[in-house]
């Protein structure tokens, strides 16, 4: 059992995030906040995405790069992106060069658009996972924190049905937690919401 772990400025927060200053700000200002801008959402799938296999943390020192790389990930130029565009990213080492990944972002903004297109929003699309409301779990230390839930595998579907890619229930449970779907901080972490 791991329970929130006492900070120098007084603060108890989630273990994982450690003391790198990145990181805690990450975890204090991001992690577990609600987020309902679809450009914002579909960012942040994208990015975790690109982190499975890695530790958060890369990906969170990278992501600037990525952003800088990806176009500030806007669905409308991420989907014209054509082999020239995949080879400069591959060749970027300021980002991860992983090509079933990057082909994949950019499937997934043709999603993105897809959807858009057909009069769905993209924000209502995630949200409605949950009826809207943050699902708050207060677990007592990390091993009470799944790896996915049913509302994740059944999002998980319906992102793959629509056409995006790299949205296995993992990752989609890992999007849930950075976006604020669900909130995970631990019971005594100083970012849990009131019981």
């Amino acid at each position: 059992m791991r329970p929130a772990l006492l900070h120098p400025d007084g603060l108890h927060r989630c273990p994982w995030c450690g003391t790198d200053p990145l990181y805690v700000a990450y975890h204090d200002e991001e992690w577990g906040v609600p987020e309902r801008e679809s450009r914002a959402l579909f960012e942040k799938l994208l990015l975790d995405g690109f982190q499975a296999g890695l530790a958060w943390i890369t990906i969170l020192r990278k992501r600037d790069n990525f952003r800088r790389a990806f176009d500030g990930f806007e669905p409308e130029r991420i989907a014209r992106y054509g082999p020239d565009k995949v080879a400069a990213l591959m060749a970027d080492a300021g980002i991860v060069r992983n090509r079933a990944k990057i082909e994949g972002t950019v499937l997934s903004a043709r999603a993105y658009l897809d959807l858009r297109e057909k009069g769905v929003d993209f924000s209502h699309f995630m949200w409605e996972s949950v009826d809207g409301t943050p699902l708050v779990r207060r677990p007592a230390a990390l091993s009470d924190i799944p790896a996915e839930t049913p509302a994740s595998k059944a999002l998980s579907k319906r992102l793959k049905a629509a056409g995006f890619k790299f949205c296995g229930p993992t990752i989609v449970y890992a999007a849930m937690q950075a976006c604020g779907l669900v909130n995970d901080h631990l019971a005594d972490c100083h970012r849990a919401p009131p019981a």
